[in-house]
């Protein structure tokens, strides 16, 4: 139901401190040069290699390890590279567009420049924000401290999700796995401020006991910022109940498991699975009262939730709620807020040093709540009509690229590719920006109330999405800005979505010679396109819905391939004591795999028999996979990726680039990799998927 998402994004980042993946270049480009242009860039950045490494012995490094040694990572992040990078150049040009609807006189009330001026303005406003203190939160905080008893929770729970407070439940809509064409409801677990149950109930990891006993260091800082005299004590109560949640809590490997996730229930199936949560009010609270029927992501956690509710204390609930609502709007309240939110999620969870400037912490902001208004000025400024095409053919040469690799396997049956040709015929490429935009008219933005701002657009984003129940599923929309650097596949739409932003250098370059774009860029198209095919998406019929198309036998191999890939992936270490989680980043593997063979294949499609040029001492097929390995340049502080390792589904970049040409046939030919040389697996250990 939910849509996959192709950042590699760290858990936990403070104040949408979390940006991987970015993608900006000043001015238009013309329409990319063909592969025999003379003179043409080659679009690789040279200087970033270090050439005192064998490409045969470690590719990442030898693409990118001179900037590895020479780059710091900026004070205010946790990680930094290639997306990073772009992501600040999209970031300063959307600055420019906010900033001059903040200076604007006399914006029409209720215009789009209203709304971004009057936003920034309050985001910044320092000054009025230390004055107000938590005085904004004054109704919510209220509500949480006139609760009488444990029924009462279920209101509470529906404000929370309205609000984006986290609470024990998350509430969505979306489309049904089984049923594509109509929105449901869905309930998940939720209700932990830390990025995994790992965090914990890890008891013989010195790392994660460390940042536990930080963690309740920190809501006792919170509560007392607050008021609390006895915040110590409730501190400690609180991390007691975040554990027992987390106790029950699925793990993300069983979370990848559509099959296992769907539970349709009627409403009055899910009060006998909970008897003691009032399922009615907090539906009606959340504005779906009308549904008749809800998934339930995980069963077992809702009931032993249940028993949790019972057992705990209201005094201990109250404190609990109390933090979660502080948590949630600690970026948007006065500086000691601020600065204590950011020194636990940015600094102990993530590595950063400090926090992003005010200004850049005002566009991340305004970017999230505005997204498609400030997307509309983004994309008539930044993304010429001739790239949208540019893209759009490649994305086709990608389509035949993977209909051509489904005729070649030779571990699946006739039976099975008629299927997989019929699921990638139906598949939809979204390129850039939508073609219809959201309307933000009902929206409120208050010059002065951030807060408020902030409040109102989650609000309004949550009516908008519990609106869409008993309507047809609009297949126009997009579930990310365009300004986003990032991509992403919906099994249940059968899309792939690729922004604006995500487009442009030095992710993609349009003056390069194509050979790096087809790398650099489409690495992800073919990545995206392949998670219509990974161990998750291929479970998905090209219509959207969750079904078997597969002969057991073929899922069977399949299967066995992925424990292959789950083994390789699960040896590689980031760091001292902690390796990558081969079954939570299976998916993404499997893309990062497939999508490396595709960019080669399309590029073949795209010279048509013609040689590919060699520029810079580099042939073609060198520059692809140098384009690729560049493209996901980067480095991560220490906790960054004990983040990622426990929590994210994306193995860390070195091992995205390595990992997947160790699988790739192309690559051993392109830089002659023999046994011996540390890139090499035997032919017989490599996996190949599509």
């Amino acid at each position: 139901m939910k849509r996959s998402l192709c950042s590699s994004l760290v858990a936990g980042l403070f104040a949408a401190q979390c940006v991987a993946h970015a993608g900006g270049h000043d001015g238009a480009h013309g329409t990319a040069p063909s592969a025999a242009s003379a003179g043409a860039a080659s679009g690789i950045e040279v200087a970033a290699m270090d050439r005192a490494v064998r490409p045969q012995d470690d590719f990442f490094r030898y693409t990118q390890g001179t900037w590895l040694k020479d780059v710091d990572i900026p004070a205010d992040r946790s990680s930094w590279g290639a997306f990073n990078i772009a992501q600040d150049r999209v970031e300063q040009q959307i600055r420019t567009i906010i900033e001059g609807a903040a200076a604007a006189k006399n914006a029409p009330a209720g215009s789009d420049a209203q709304k971004m001026g009057d936003f920034y303005t309050s985001y910044v406003d320092e000054a009025r924000r230390n004055a107000l203190g938590l005085a904004p939160l004054k109704g919510e905080l209220a509500r949480v401290a006139a609760l009488k008893d444990k029924r009462a929770l279920a209101s509470l729970m529906a404000r929370f999700a309205r609000i984006g407070a986290d609470a024990p439940l998350d509430m969505y809509v979306g489309q049904d796995n089984k049923e594509s064409t109509r929105y449901i409801v869905g309930i998940s677990q939720s209700g932990l401020g830390m990025p995994d149950r790992d965090y914990y109930l890890s008891l013989d990891d010195a790392r994660l006991k460390d940042i536990r006993a930080k963690y309740e260091a920190h809501i006792e800082k919170m509560l007392a910022l607050a008021g609390h005299r006895d915040a110590a004590a409730k501190a400690q109560q609180i991390v007691t109940l975040e554990t027992e949640i987390a106790r029950v809590q699925w793990t993300k490997v069983e979370n990848r498991d559509p099959v296992k996730r769907y539970n349709k229930m009627t409403v009055a199936e899910l009060g006998k699975l909970t008897p003691g949560f009032d399922w009615k009010t907090y539906l009606q609270g959340t504005g779906a009262g009308k549904a008749g029927s809800v998934i339930v992501n995980q069963p077992s956690y809702l009931a032993a939730l249940d028993k949790l509710i019972a057992a705990t204390p209201l005094e201990v609930w109250k404190p609990y709620f109390e933090f979660r609502l502080l948590s949630a709007y600690a970026p948007y309240l006065s500086q000691p807020f601020v600065d204590e939110g950011f020194a636990f999620r940015g600094t102990v969870l993530s590595g950063a040093k400090e926090n992003r400037p005010l200004d850049k912490r005002a566009v991340a902001e305004i970017n999230r709540n505005l997204s498609e208004v400030v997307g509309k000025a983004y994309v008539a400024q930044h993304f010429p009509a001739e790239r949208r095409q540019q893209v759009q053919d490649m994305a086709k040469n990608f389509i035949t690229a993977f209909g051509e690799g489904i005729e070649l396997l030779d571990w699946m049956s006739p039976e099975t590719k008629k299927q997989a040709q019929v699921k990638l015929s139906k598949i939809k490429v979204k390129i850039g920006y939508p073609n219809k935009w959201r309307d933000y008219a009902r929206l409120r933005v208050v010059r002065g109330d951030l807060v408020g701002n902030v409040m109102r657009s989650r609000e309004f984003s949550h009516e908008y999405n519990v609106g869409r129940l008993g309507k047809p599923v609009d297949r126009s929309a997009w579930s990310m800005s365009p300004q986003t650097v990032n991509a992403y596949y919906s099994p249940t739409l059968n899309e792939v979505v690729f922004p604006a932003a995500r487009l442009q250098y030095p992710l993609y370059d349009a003056d390069a010679e194509p050979a790096v774009n087809y790398g650099s860029v489409g690495i992800s198209i073919g990545h995206e396109i392949s998670h219509a095919f990974d161990d998750k998406g291929s479970q998905f019929d090209g219509d959207g819905n969750l079904r078997n198309w597969w002969t057991r036998e073929d899922a069977e191999k399949f299967a066995a391939r992925g424990k292959v890939l789950v083994a390789q992936y699960g040896a590689y270490s980031p760091l001292p004591g902690y390796t990558v989680n081969g079954d939570l980043t299976l998916g993404e593997n499997i893309a990062d795999n497939a999508g490396a063979i595709m960019a080669s294949r399309a590029y073949k499609i795209y010279l048509k028999g013609k040689p590919g040029p060699v520029i810079d001492g580099f042939s073609a097929e060198q520059r692809l996979f140098m384009g690729l390995s560049q493209a996901r340049k980067g480095k991560a502080r220490d906790a960054a990726l004990v983040a990622q390792v426990k929590s994210d589904p994306h193995s860390p970049a070195e091992f995205r680039v390595n990992g997947s040409l160790r699988n790739h046939p192309g690559f051993y030919e392109a830089f002659e990799v023999k046994p011996g040389d540390k890139m090499y697996l035997a032919p017989q250990e490599r996996v190949i998927f599509w």
